[in-house]
């Protein structure tokens, strides 16, 4: 790999004249800086990144730790992410946790040797949990997405899942449905909880009653939503309509409802909860609460720079509001 010092010597120049035209550190005549880049161009010389960060203390990195899932929303704020940092001229290093604290852990440290300017967390899965490894990087600006309780300080960048699930309970309701059912996430979860905290303001609003018998808990994940109907579909009644708090479980429950000769929606309406890009391309497709993913992406990114601008100031939560996309899976009662 090519030198300054072989530079100097191709190009005829001293050292510290090699240094001044890659750095753009003093002014160079126009001849000498042309010979200088010229001798560069030909010995493929690249500046060290990592001599620059060293001087400058910053690297343009960011690390980003997810939880592995079969749930294209991760994938989809990940684009929005690294996209972002792209036009910003930041790089990202994405890891996965798999849901696993000592990975995270391990992970982390990793990325502090990779010397990266920040972190950003999008791993729900460890909601709640003590990390400690923060513990040794006071200074590191870190951001969390879509996550509820923490143990550490840090900005967060979040949905208004309880707006969300009162926005999907409405439509419900404004297209002439009184009998509603919910198939929840996880309850452990703060956003499940808040998604069915909205899904049961909605019914007190209008004066309607949450039917215990209408109420499932899913996973977020496919088999979730399809074992919950099944479940619904054993005590016998079902309800006209169901909020499902993410498209992942609200294509469960599709499957689950076409194999038992349930139509959708003229048997039963179903909205769903991330407006998925797939959601889209199902059949019928999915009447959802859209979550602005691009825009989750971008705040994170947003939120680290800030961080790194001003250490000292408040950390923020940054909500997002939800917004309904109607499709096709929920009918208007007459």
């Amino acid at each position: 790999m090519a030198t300054m010092k072989d530079i100097a010597k191709h190009a005829g120049v001293s050292t510290s004249t090699v240094s001044h035209v890659i750095n753009n550190s003093r002014y160079v005549s126009e001849e000498i800086s042309k010979r200088v880049n010229n001798a560069a161009k030909e010995l493929n010389y690249f500046p060290s990144a990592l001599a620059r960060s060293l001087k400058l203390n910053r690297t343009n990195t960011f690390g980003m730790l997810v939880t592995n899932s079969t749930n294209p929303f991760f994938g989809e704020v990940v684009k929005g992410v690294e996209r972002h940092c792209y036009q910003l001229g930041y790089n990202l290093i994405l890891c996965n946790t798999e849901g696993d604290h000592a990975r995270m852990r391990d992970s982390i440290e990793t990325l502090m040797q990779k010397r990266v300017d920040g972190l950003i967390l999008m791993c729900p899965s460890l909601e709640g949990e003590n990390l400690e490894v923060f513990d040794r990087y006071p200074s590191l600006p870190v951001v969390v997405m879509d996550w509820g309780h923490i143990s550490f300080e840090a900005d967060k960048i979040q949905d208004n899942s309880l707006q969300g699930g009162y926005i999907a309970t409405q439509h419900l309701i404004d297209k002439g449905h009184q009998d509603l059912g919910c198939i929840t996430g996880p309850l452990i979860k703060y956003q499940a909880q808040k998604r069915f905290e909205g899904f049961k303001k909605a019914l007190n609003d209008a004066n309607m009653t949450v039917n215990p018998d209408w109420i499932e808990e899913g996973n977020f994940e496919c088999e979730g939503g399809y074992d919950a109907f099944y479940r619904l579909l054993a005590k016998g009644n079902l309800p006209s309509a169901l909020f499902v708090c993410n498209d992942m479980m609200a294509m469960g429950v599709i499957n689950a409802a076409t194999e038992s000769g349930i139509r959708i929606p003229q048997d039963l309406s179903i909205i769903g909860y991330d407006d998925l890009q797939i959601s889209r391309f199902m059949a019928p497709a999915l009447t959802t609460i859209h979550q602005p993913k691009f825009r989750l992406g971008k705040a994170a990114v947003d939120a680290l720079l800030n961080r790194l601008k001003g250490p000292d100031t408040e950390y923020e939560i940054v909500e997002l509001e939800p917004k309904l996309t109607e499709r096709q899976t929920v009918s208007a009662i007459i």
